[in-house]
């Protein structure tokens, strides 16, 4: 009902999955309307680019959001615990190009705002709610959000390997405790036979089995395992609420994808930007339409 963001500053350390550069990220509390905003520190002059949309600049096996020269990747997964803990505003300052990956999942993330503490504060939140279905298809992918009374998420993949196959989940309403409990933990995951392209493209650099899931040609190769037998569908599920959220606000609507990834996540993203008729940004309060003057990125996007 009401925005949210942390109750105070917390840091972590680690590398980044495709540079391996070490990185420190540091999440500060925000006043209400600021949303989710990176600030690179690194820079000459500190460069802050805005958890949106419009500074996506690269889904190549990641989101990349970018303003000028300054670029900040990785994104989805810190986005994704954000999204899913229902945090509207917060300062995430990063002292390099890429966020650190931590174990390949949000969990360390969840675990960063948890430990931080959740401030409410008085200004309504910002919930978008669907009033007619969108659909983005491509060949045999697609994706589509549709009227509902929550956010709910329905996600199918579909990979030509004995350890994944074709997996679904449905998640129901994915509300901050199903999201923590099923979905954050999930990891990334990749191919042992692409691992040498990646590494020649400049990719995967920091990727290993503390924080990806490896496999071969037939089988998961850590030694660990799977934390779920259908982890693979579930970091999709993680991967698009992080998307999601680049909308910088909170969704209600039931999406529904096959053979998904980052780029048609984004797909999704930018249809319903340019839609306007098809959603209403209402306080949830008292179901009433916000005037949209006061979200200036979301009212000049529609």
């Amino acid at each position: 009902m009401f925005q949210r963001t942390i109750a105070e500053k917390v840091t972590c350390t680690g590398v980044g999955l495709h540079s391996g550069a070490p990185a420190q990220l540091t999440l500060h509390p925000a006043r209400a309307h600021t949303g989710l905003v990176f600030k690179r520190t690194d820079c000459d002059e500190p460069m802050e680019i805005p958890a949106r949309s419009a500074e996506v600049v690269s889904t190549s096996l990641a989101t990349t959001l970018g303003r000028g020269a300054a670029t900040v990747g990785t994104v989805e997964h810190l986005l994704a615990a954000l999204y899913g803990l229902g945090i509207d505003n917060a300062i995430i300052e990063i002292d390099g190009p890429e966020l650190p990956v931590m174990d390949g999942s949000s969990a360390s993330f969840v675990y960063l705002i948890r430990s931080a503490g959740v401030f409410e504060q008085r200004e309504p939140r910002r919930v978008l709610r669907m009033l007619r279905p969108l659909e983005v298809v491509d060949g045999d992918r697609c994706i589509r959000i549709d009227p509902a009374r929550d956010f709910r998420v329905s996600y199918t993949v579909d990979f030509d390997h004995p350890a994944i196959g074709r997996q679904a989940l449905e998640t129901g309403r994915l509300s901050a405790e199903r999201f923590e409990r099923e979905i954050a933990a999930a990891r990334t995951f990749g191919f042992l036979r692409d691992v040498k392209a990646l590494w020649n493209a400049g990719f995967a650099l920091g990727g290993s089995p503390d924080n990806t899931i490896l496999l071969d040609d037939e089988k998961v190769v850590n030694e660990s395992g799977l934390r779920w037998s259908d982890e693979f569908v579930r970091h999709k599920v993680l991967d698009l609420c992080g998307d999601l959220a680049l909308l910088g606000v909170a969704v209600r609507g039931h999406v529904t994808v096959v053979r998904g990834g980052h780029e048609l996540h984004q797909r999704l993203v930018s249809e319903i930007l340019a839609n306007p008729d098809a959603w209403t940004l209402a306080d949830p309060r008292r179901g009433s339409r916000l005037d949209l003057s006061r979200f200036a990125p979301l009212a000049r996007a529609s």
